[in-house]
């Protein structure tokens, strides 16, 4: 049964009430305080966290679930009206996803994967990838990969790059023929660090990302 920890403001079963974290099968639990939610955290070991934007101690709290102990927990901000510039902070910190309220029907499939985030494999090889948001010649760079999943993979490079920039990768994992994958920069992490969502992703790489996973996971 998936778990998640809930910090909000307001009405919850209101705002809440007809996505999946208030469906029969999700167990939940709520917090109003940062010393309630941070104690929740480490009894109820939730899945997911959602965290109020607007909280004052929210930014403690991402900090406190971005603790080694707690990172495959998928972290996510439950905003309200457009984009507001302090949510880049919020992305850089670890937040994997913001999601608007009022909640409408793609909230339950980006909550379904939020929930089941694959195992990431921290290691480090070689990847090379060609930015063609920025460069018209094509030119391929050299980068590292730091982690990776069936979803994406976290990269350093010498290459400054920006929220939402889209990038191809190229890359080859052992036993594999060469993985070619189509993304976007969703987190930053640092000057050289961002963190890359694979948007195309072809059943080869797919299912060669998942045996490189699993086997090192086995390990």
């Amino acid at each position: 049964m998936p778990r998640a920890l809930i910090c909000f403001t307001g009405d919850l079963q209101k705002e809440l009430g007809h996505t999946l974290l208030w469906r029969q099968g999700t167990e939940r639990h709520l917090a109003g305080r940062l010393e309630e939610a941070r104690m929740m955290l480490v009894a109820a070991q939730p899945d997911i966290v959602m965290v109020d934007r607007d909280l004052p101690w929210a930014d403690r709290l991402i900090a406190t679930v971005r603790d080694p102990k707690t990172r495959r927990t998928s972290l996510v901000v439950i905003a309200r009206g457009d984009f507001d510039p302090s949510e880049v902070a919020l992305l850089e910190a670890g937040v994997n996803a913001i999601l608007r309220l009022p909640a409408g029907p793609e909230w339950d499939a980006r909550l379904e994967r939020l929930l089941h985030v694959p195992v990431r494999r921290e290691g480090r090889f070689s990847v090379q990838f060609r930015v063609e948001a920025l460069s018209a010649t094509g030119a391929v760079t050299p980068a590292l990969a730091l982690n990776l999943s069936l979803h994406g993979m976290l990269l350093e490079s010498t290459i400054r790059l920006a929220m939402g920039d889209e990038l191809r990768l190229q890359f080859t994992l052992p036993g594999s023929e060469p993985i070619d994958v189509r993304g976007r920069v969703v987190r930053l992490a640092g000057s050289q660090r961002c963190g890359v969502q694979f948007d195309q992703l072809s059943p080869h790489g797919r299912e060669a990302i998942h045996r490189f996973t699993q086997d090192k996971e086995a390990v």
